[in-house]
């Protein structure tokens, strides 16, 4: 497998209020996410296109998935940064990175989402 693909599979963001947390994602990013059930985990899955470039995950209810802006920090792909942190602003979210160049990569930038996870987003405009 090494060499076939990205070392990131798949991701998972904690949620308190699934339903807060898909409407929050889903006006941000403009996609509709998919709402599952499994046992005690309650998911949200965003939409995944095989053989394309990335990882998809899902929002994650559960016990054992607590919200926090420590630990590991995912980047999402965005076209327009300033445009979805306009959004991510005005769905109850905050931001605490603007967007930043690291140079030959585009630019980055930090934000938390509706249920205080610290994410991030690239894009190369």
């Amino acid at each position: 497998m090494a060499g076939e693909a990205n070392i990131a599979g798949w991701f998972e963001i904690p949620v308190h209020d699934l339903d807060r947390a898909r409407l929050f994602y889903e006006s941000v990013l403009n996609v509709e996410l998919s709402v599952n059930d499994f046992g005690t985990l309650r998911m949200a899955f965003f939409p995944m296109t095989s053989n394309a470039y990335g990882a998809s995950g899902a929002l994650v209810k559960g016990e054992s998935h607590a919200p926090s802006h420590r630990g590991i920090l995912i980047y999402l792909s965005v076209e327009d940064i300033e445009e979805t942190l306009d959004r991510v602003d005005s769905n109850g979210g905050r931001t605490l990175m603007p967007k930043t160049s690291i140079g030959d990569y585009g630019f980055i930038a930090h934000f938390q989402d509706s249920e205080g996870n610290r994410l991030g987003l690239h894009s190369m405009k």
